[in-house]
């Protein structure tokens, strides 16, 4: 069972540490070079024979790629303030990351793009979202909406893309590894509540030709085939806009591409 919140504060450092080291699959010699410290130091740390210093609790968290907002975990388990804020989408701090996002929304239109949080919850869309939200179970329109549960879902995307298998085993191994990377429970339960979702086709073994796995959507009698891509801030100081993503959609093909500048 995963941890909550509460007892992971309760954990000491040491033990986080270990515990981030050992998902990144590091030996104590390894980080220890990463960091420039000796093995006994980190080994220390770990069995909490050594208290470690602020300013060595963000050094390892930074070698071991921690998310920001477990660093702040960390440092509160090791008796220090969080640096890293965690400001709302919507407040006056958060202005010019919502002018940015909807600039770039606005501009990828007439193809669809979205913004979604951590855990795929979407925060912000371009009016290119009404191609996967035309048709679908009013429940999974609901706020929050989740991306992959809108796109997985029996009631929701599934019935319409074809090759329904195919983005599904994509969609669960990036998700795997994500919630791997994070240990993040949420995740793992969205994870486990998607695996439950009834698929009757295999996924196909990708041709020699094929680069990425196209993203197959019926809409209005056409068959659409799409790319997609996912891009992140590349400097945030913030836990809110590290953990958002911008996924953007392509046409795969010249008659998508004319299909959706005809909506």
């Amino acid at each position: 069972m995963a941890a909550t919140i509460e007892e992971t504060f309760q954990r000491p450092v040491g033990e986080l540490l270990r515990g981030w080291r050992e998902r990144r699959r590091l030996s104590q010699l390894e980080l220890a070079n990463r960091v420039e410290v000796s093995t006994r130091h980190v080994s220390f740390v770990e069995t909490g024979r050594s208290r470690p210093s602020r300013e060595m609790v963000l050094r390892l968290a930074e070698h071991l790629d921690v998310p920001l907002r477990d660093r702040n975990q960390l440092l509160l388990a090791g008796g220090f303030a969080p640096i890293y804020s965690e400001a709302s989408l919507h407040s006056p701090a958060m202005l010019a990351i919502r002018t940015t996002l909807r600039r770039l929304l606005k501009a990828h239109e007439p193809y669809p793009a979205l913004v979604v949080d951590r855990w795929w919850n979407i925060v912000e869309t371009n009016a290119g979202i009404q191609l996967f939200t035309a048709g679908v179970d009013e429940k999974l329109l609901q706020a929050p909406i989740n991306a992959l549960r809108l796109t997985l879902h029996p009631d929701g995307l599934a019935r319409r893309i074809g090759n329904i298998a195919d983005v599904r085993a994509a969609a669960l191994g990036s998700l795997q590894r994500q919630a791997a990377s994070t240990a993040d429970p949420e995740l793992q339960d969205l994870y486990d509540e998607l695996r439950r979702y009834a698929v009757d086709d295999r996924p196909a073994h990708p041709g020699p030709a094929e680069i990425v796995v196209p993203f197959k959507l019926m809409h209005n009698g056409h068959q659409l085939s799409l790319l997609t891509m996912i891009a992140t801030f590349g400097t945030p100081l913030d836990v809110t806009v590290s953990e958002l993503m911008i996924e953007s959609f392509y046409p795969a093909d010249a008659e998508t591409a004319e299909y959706l500048r005809a909506l």
